[in-house]
């Protein structure tokens, strides 16, 4: 493996511009023997590590069965486009890879189908975008939407022509030989090497315990990028989730396989019209609430209790008429699947007082969500390793929290995993300078937008834009944008205004660009060079303790005797922090400053957890030595 990754190795034989580094070389080194050894390692690898070809040049040396996950579709089609075909090449590596997405990315001809013989129910637009995707439908061979031309993957249409584990008929469907997704699921079967989500795996591990429709087939190695999103993702996943989305579905297709398949029997309508009342009349009324929170709350409510009721009757209703049509229809078999499975979640739901487990809802002018969420995945996480042999591999750049990784991997039940952290081979001491401003406002003083805006504006003019405002809230957002929009002849790109690809398009095209963003941009974003040369933090990303699943971890941390803000608060904040401050240093070559605005970094005795944990940059407090910095000549 020492050869592969030397200067005069492999990989910098076969890759253009390969520059040898110890920190990939023991990373590599460490993978190959947890492969080998078929055990569960944690890293920690900084930015500039080049983890991405240290866990996939032993992975396909190994000649395993391999399993990729990452953290997005985005992360996914990278990796398996643009950095498996380089070491592929690299190695003469001659496996099958195969990317496998979850289900509402591919068409589903079931749908497809049964929607164009109801089309008349649909608007002028979903029609001509129904056509089009018939159209379209002739021609592809893998049934991957986001190839679909003449038709945008955000388009409204999809979610009525894709299926998802309620409504697929699997088996007993009649296009189930023709069908994308049991396609995408032989090809994954058939090969080496097998990049997924995270979304994605742990859907099928969900999917799994019911044994049904599983899509990702068992592999030697297991490893996870980007795995500091896991514990989180992992928390909803083994939770479970009631939605007015899936309610109104079941109703739609009731009424369609009415006008379609069963046209004698009238009172399917009268379910369908009566299950959709219902859902809509009970989110009007949970719409008179706050926008989320605690389930227990909003279930002693009496007008909400009155609605849940009503909708327990519709569902009563559709389940004794559905009865009588079992056998008439594999869709209205599937629904009354789905009637029965819908019922029993709602009355688990309402059994609020069972503990270990987070109660909390959602709700906007569109839509209810109602749901419980496990406070600790620990054993479960534990459970599905032991379950299935191999070498589980997770790595990230911001895992550990003070140089230490216990926070990851107690959550996930990995105390016996072996864990590495590797330092960023940057020059953080020559290449960046980090600033907490003096007079800043605090946090929640009113008007502090206005306040930052006159302390950064001189430093975001004399860089000439080239930077990232990244915020914790949209009400920042929105005030910043609309103040700076005033105040300087900039470009000012906001997040919301076109897509998140777009905007980086933008950015980077326009070369002078202040881009002012929230959560989407604090991860997953690599702008390389003079382009990105300034990242503005507004303050520290602790969670609302009034976010219904943290405010719940604390008081479960709490009732065991631990402390809620160090144990759960402090270690979110940090390693969200260290993900918004990973946006500046992309390269060997950057340079660049790191502006955050808030005074409880250097006044609180937690402040030394949040530096501690962040790369060794040079601190000042004057903001005119980072406007000096960002002038001086690299």
């Amino acid at each position: 493996m020492i050869d592969d990754f030397s200067e005069n190795g492999l990989l910098a034989t076969a890759i253009d511009g390969f520059v040898a580094r110890e920190s990939q070389r023991r990373m590599a080194n460490k993978v190959t023997e947890a492969i080998n050894a078929q055990h569960s390692l944690v890293v920690e690898a900084g930015t500039g590590t080049g983890k991405t070809f240290a866990y996939l040049v032993p992975a396909l040396r190994s000649d395993k069965k391999v399993i990729l996950s990452t953290g997005s579709k985005n992360l996914q089609e990278q990796l398996f486009s643009k950095d498996l075909p380089i070491i592929k090449k690299a190695l003469n590596y001659t496996g099958k890879i195969s990317l496998l997405k979850g289900r509402a990315n591919y068409l589903c001809l079931e749908r497809l189908y049964h929607q164009y013989a109801g089309a008349g129910d649909l608007d002028k637009d979903l029609r001509v975008d129904l056509i089009r995707v018939k159209n379209w439908s002739i021609k592809t061979k893998d049934g991957d939407i986001s190839k679909c031309t003449t038709v945008t993957e955000d388009n409204p249409v999809w979610s009525i022509l894709t299926s998802t584990n309620d409504n697929c008929l699997g088996s007993d469907c009649e296009h189930y030989n023709d069908c994308y997704v049991v396609k995408a699921r032989k090809r994954a079967l058939n090969a080496d090497v097998v990049v997924v989500n995270h979304h994605l795996f742990l859907a099928d591990v969900v999917v799994k315990d019911t044994g049904f429709g599983e899509l990702i087939p068992k592999a030697d190695v297991m490893i996870f990028d980007e795995a500091h999103q896991l514990p989180d993702l992992a928390c909803h996943y083994f939770g479970q989730q009631l939605t007015s989305r899936q309610l109104f579905d079941l109703a739609k297709e009731i009424n369609l396989t009415y006008r379609t398949e069963v046209k004698d029997m009238a009172q399917l309508q009268q379910c369908a019209d009566k299950l959709q009342k219902c859902t809509q009349d009970l989110r009007l009324v949970i719409n008179q609430h706050s926008p989320k929170g605690n389930l227990r709350y909003l279930f002693n409510q009496e007008a909400v209790k009155n609605e849940l009721s009503y909708l327990v009757d519709a569902l009563n209703f559709c389940h004794e008429f559905l009865l009588l049509a079992v056998g008439r229809s594999s869709t209205l078999d599937n629904c009354f699947e789905r009637i029965k499975q819908y019922h029993a979640l709602l009355s688990r739901l309402q059994q609020t007082n069972i503990t270990g487990f987070s109660y909390w809802y959602e709700c906007t002018n569109n839509y209810f969500i109602f749901a419980l969420t496990p406070l600790s995945v620990a054993d479960k996480f534990t459970q599905l390793i032991a379950e299935r042999d191999g070498s589980w591999i997770f790595t990230s750049a911001t895992l550990s929290v003070d140089n230490r990784l216990d926070y990851f991997t107690k959550r996930l039940g990995l105390d016996s995993a072996e864990s590495l952290i590797l330092e960023s081979p940057f020059d953080y001491a020559n290449q960046t300078i980090m600033c907490v401003p003096r007079y800043i406002p605090s946090p929640n003083e009113q008007g502090n937008a206005q306040k930052l805006i006159d302390i950064l504006l001189p430093v975001i003019e004399a860089n000439q834009g080239r930077c990232f405002f990244l915020c914790t809230s949209y009400a920042m957002m929105n005030a910043l944008a609309k103040q700076f929009r005033e105040l300087t002849t900039l470009p000012v790109l906001v997040q919301g205004e076109t897509s998140k690809v777009k905007l980086l398009e933008q950015f980077i095209h326009k070369g002078n660009a202040l881009l002012i963003a929230t959560s989407s941009f604090w991860e997953g974003i690599d702008v390389r060079g003079d382009t990105l040369s300034c990242v503005i933090i507004d303050k520290l990303p602790f969670t609302s303790p009034d976010d219904p699943l943290i405010k719940a971890r604390m008081e479960d941390c709490q009732m065991q005797g631990g402390d809620a803000f160090n144990e759960v608060q402090l270690p979110e904040a940090v390693i969200t922090l260290k993900q918004g401050v990973g946006r500046l240093i992309r390269h060997h070559n950057d340079r660049g400053a790191i502006i955050i605005c808030d005074n409880r970094l250097v006044m609180r005795a937690y402040g030394a957890t949040f530096i501690n944990s962040l790369p060794p940059s040079p601190r000042t407090r004057d903001i005119n030595k980072v406007i000096n910095f960002l002038l001086a000549k690299s």
